[in-house]
């Protein structure tokens, strides 16, 4: 198989702050989710090209993370590692699906490509976010374990 990316640059893993800093005003208020607490769930998704992590690889980064917990509304951009990846559509809907299994089920969840990042940014997104498509996509055995392959992270 050729590689569409056959020497990305990579990056080192970063190490976050701790959530553990967080206070709460009382025992019935639950906290915030913030773009840290997002990264810190796709950070580790693999790459289906490479065995990298998303954030090796620059593809997500905490700073493409605007979140609203009171508006429950997210979008997450992310930049694939050339303009012409054929994989922006599969590394955004595992992106997708981990929040899906992570997040609660009130937020709007938007995944984009960040503006510039690839030749067919608009089509990428306009898939990414159609709730049809990304459903029918979920259907297929064979996606669904790629999706699944990539969501275990790097391997050791």
């Amino acid at each position: 198989m050729d590689l569409i990316n056959p020497e990305p640059i990579i990056h080192e893993r970063k190490n976050l702050k701790s959530n553990t800093d967080r206070t709460t005003t009382s025992e019935d208020q639950r906290d915030a989710i913030d773009p840290l607490e997002i990264f810190e769930h796709i950070r580790d998704i693999t790459d289906p090209e490479h065995p990298y992590s998303l954030e090796q690889l620059n593809v997500v980064s905490e700073d493409l993370i605007d979140i609203s917990d009171d508006k429950s509304s997210l979008r997450v951009q992310f930049t694939p590692t050339v303009q012409h990846c054929s994989m922006a559509t599969l590394i955004g809907l595992c992106i997708r699906v981990k929040l899906m299994r992570v997040l609660p089920s009130r937020f709007k969840v938007d995944i984009l490509i960040t503006p510039g990042g690839h030749s067919t940014e608009e089509a990428v997104n306009k898939q990414l976010n159609d709730k049809e498509r990304v459903a029918a996509a979920l259907e297929n055995p064979s996606l669904v374990q790629m999706v699944n392959n990539s969501l275990q992270g790097p391997k050791p």
